[in-house]
């Protein structure tokens, strides 16, 4: 007690040996410190509210693509159901027309 001036002397006599500087310091850290904490819960908070938002997103992108997947796979099978019967000169016509078409396409481009 005797470094703090508590025990000896005259009452508030600890103001003269520093103490109050110490406090007055330690209360400004502790006052920083305390903003600092303040922006890190914030930001923890923000983030916290991004990855959910980001989750919802991935589960709606999820869902699209197995709804895309399992219609692409219904077509595909279709195809295959096509060329295994007996419109397989229809299959090869269709083809043919899509090679003219493409090639006439390639042809008025070429002239301009």
């Amino acid at each position: 007690m005797r470094r703090a001036g508590l025990g000896e002397g005259q009452p508030g006599n600890y103001v003269a040996s520093g103490y109050s500087v110490y406090e007055e310091e330690n209360e400004h850290l502790q006052e920083g410190l305390r903003a600092k904490v303040t922006a890190l819960k914030s930001l923890t908070i923000d983030i916290g509210t991004e990855v959910k938002y980001q989750n919802n997103m991935l589960d709606d992108m999820d869902t699209d693509f197995d709804s895309t997947g399992g219609l692409l796979g219904a077509t595909i099978g279709r195809v295959k159901q096509l060329s295994r019967g007996s419109q397989t000169k229809l299959l090869c016509y269709m083809l043919l027309f899509c090679c003219f078409v493409f090639f006439v396409l390639y042809w008025f481009i070429k002239l301009r």
